[in-house]
């Protein structure tokens, strides 16, 4: 049987589909939530507003995760990079998941600002991707180490009894790990003065916003 190559307005329609299930849908995940068979813990009004406020960052940062992959895919280079991408990108859909259902069980809505975030990351994943594989993977590798390192401090912050989030954010974090591992394995380089300090910033501008909007 014949594989039909994708042109350019399949991809483009393709990237809308996902655009728009990303901001707007439900995606379902490949994997089952890390938090499936754990208990809902009892939770008082405050604690519950830190959660909501914790996985909507946490669901922001994964559309975020999501457009930036797309991007970066989009002109990547290397159709072996580009399929790495995407394939990041689907544990990426995962963890949207998720958070999403997190959400939903403690009655919380997502950010209401996703669609500008999306937009936003996609331009710069796709900015990335021109420079070079070299510099997109390593835009994933500085990316992901910082995604870890905030996951690393909401795990801290979350009440000591809710075990379902935690359990969504360790696993996410594990796999942020390994996806920082292996874009560095695949060519990435260290990023240059001043590109980190400002994802840093622009990381902590959004986290500020995305918590209570």
């Amino acid at each position: 049987m014949d594989t039909r190559t994708l042109t350019p307005l399949d991809r483009l329609l393709a990237g809308l589909q996902r655009a728009l299930e990303t901001v707007a849908g439900a995606p379902l995940a490949n994997r089952p939530s890390p938090a499936a068979g754990i208990a809902e813990a009892e939770l008082d009004a405050g604690e519950r507003r830190r959660v909501a406020g914790l996985m909507r960052v946490n669901h922001t940062g994964e559309v975020c995760a999501q457009a930036l992959y797309d991007g970066q895919a989009a002109l990547a280079r290397n159709e072996a990079n580009r399929e790495h991408l995407l394939h990041a990108a689907a544990e990426e859909t995962d963890h949207l998941a998720w958070c999403a259902a997190r959400l939903a069980e403690i009655d919380a809505r997502p950010s209401l600002l996703n669609p500008l975030w999306y937009a936003g990351s996609y331009v710069i994943g796709a900015t990335a991707a021109l420079a070079g594989d070299a510099i997109s993977l390593g835009f994933v590798v500085e990316t992901e180490r910082q995604v870890e390192a905030h996951l690393a401090e909401h795990l801290e912050k979350l009440p000591a009894q809710d075990e379902r989030s935690r359990a969504v954010l360790t696993q996410m974090k594990a796999d942020e790990t390994r996806h920082a591992e292996n874009a560095r394995a695949r060519g990435g380089i260290d990023l240059p003065f001043p590109l980190p300090p400002l994802m840093r910033m622009a990381s902590r501008a959004m986290k500020v916003v995305a918590y209570r909007v």
